[in-house]
Order: structure tokens, then C-alpha cells, then sequence
């Protein structure tokens, strides 16, 4: 791995955007060495994006608990299942 010039890190410091993308992929997989190190460059610079990333993190938290807590729990009425299926065969119907 090369080591990164000024010109570069000048980059780094100053994108919030690849920051942004960065602390959004970190809460699903992996980043690279090379990623941890531009996303702390940036960090101990860009409070906001300190900010951000304490917000991403409990968002995903909180959707995370929402959607593997109760998956038991989300099922569609039979009802509301009985309209979709006659709209889906109107809809079906008519071409």
C-alpha cells in the first residue's frame, strides 16, 4: 500500500462525502486498512461528520432492533391480503 502524499491527504480531510459514504459502509461490512486510516483523518478534523457518524450508528441501531426483534410479529391481515390479490387480479384482468 502506498503511503498517501498531501495533495492526498488534503483530499481526505476536506471530502465529507467520502466520509459520509465511509461511516455508511462500516455499519454493514468491513473497510479496508487503508479506509480506516482516510475516515480518522477526516474524523479528528470534521466535527460534523463526527456528528454524523454518532447518528448513523444509533439509527442503524434502532432499525436494526425494529426489524430482527419482532419479525414474528409483521404479518399482513388476511383481509388487507384478499384486496391486494383482487386489485393484482383487476389489474390483470383489464389488459
Amino acid at each position: 500500500m502506498k503511503k498517501p502524499d498531501k495533495t492526498e491527504l488534503k483530499k481526505i480531510a476536506y471530502n465529507c462525502k467520502k466520509a459520509t459514504y465511509l461511516i455508511e459502509k462500516q455499519q454493514i461490512a468491513k473497510i479496508t486498512l487503508r479506509e480506516q486510516l482516510e475516515l480518522k483523518i477526516h474524523l479528528a478534523g470534521c466535527s460534523i461528520c463526527v456528528t454524523f457518524m454518532q447518528q448513523s450508528a444509533v439509527i442503524n441501531q434502532m432499525a436494526r432492533k425494529m426489524f430482527h426483534t419482532g419479525k414474528a410479529d409483521l404479518k399482513l391481515e388476511d383481509d388487507f391480503k384478499m384486496q391486494l390479490q383482487k386489485r393484482i387480479d383487476d389489474q390483470l384482468d383489464n389488459k
